[in-house]
C-alpha cells in the first residue's frame, strides 16, 4: 500500500496527511506572526482590539 495515497477513515495515511497539513497550518501562523507583528486572529479580524465601536 502507498504512504501517500489519500485514503479515509482512521489509518496510517490519514493520520500522516492529517500530521502533514498541522506542520503547514503550524508554520503558515508563524510565518504571519513575523510578517505583520500581530497574531493571527487580529491579522483575521477575530480578535478585536478592545474598543467598543459607538454606535
Amino acid at each position: 500500500m502507498n504512504r501517500n495515497a489519500w485514503i479515509s477513515g482512521f489509518t496510517p495515511q490519514a493520520e500522516l496527511w492529517n500530521g502533514r497539513l498541522a506542520m503547514i497550518g503550524f508554520i503558515s501562523a508563524i510565518a504571519i506572526e513575523l510578517f505583520t507583528h500581530q497574531g493571527v486572529l487580529h491579522f483575521w479580524g477575530i480578535l478585536s482590539s478592545g474598543v467598543v465601536p459607538v454606535s
